[in-house]
């Protein structure tokens, strides 16, 4: 399987559980691989036969612009279906943090991984 990978992507939305986090974006992080043949774009050269990560940083901006998250599980999963059902990913491995939520602590978040089942 080859390994589509976008790193240290920062975006701004509404997460969380307190009154606070529920009226105020916050930026958090995430890193992306994305598992798909690229053999076939590799022999192309074209674009149209591979995942354009374009594409997808383009969606998650729109998409998490106007969505609200309790915790950052739900976000996670969020990600990897879309990346799983809309892109035609294979598998995937999500990494979301919130930077700099808890004093002495950089970053806290929760990474997961999700397949096709076929």
């Amino acid at each position: 399987m080859d390994i589509i990978f976008i790193d240290d992507f920062r975006i701004s939305t509404l997460i969380g559980i307190y009154p606070r986090e529920k009226a105020v974006p916050q930026t958090v992080e995430m890193s992306l691989q994305i598992g798909s043949s690229t053999a076939h774009a590799g022999n192309t050269d074209d674009i149209g036969d591979t995942i354009d990560y374009a594409l997808v940083v383009e969606r998650l901006r729109s998409e998490l612009a106007v969505r609200h998250f309790n915790l950052l599980e739900k976000l996670a999963e969020y990600v990897a279906n879309l990346l799983l059902e809309d892109f035609g990913a294979t598998w995937v491995r999500v990494s979301i943090a919130k930077l700099g939520m808890m004093r002495g602590v950089r970053r806290v978040g929760v990474v997961i991984e999700r397949g096709t089942s076929a």
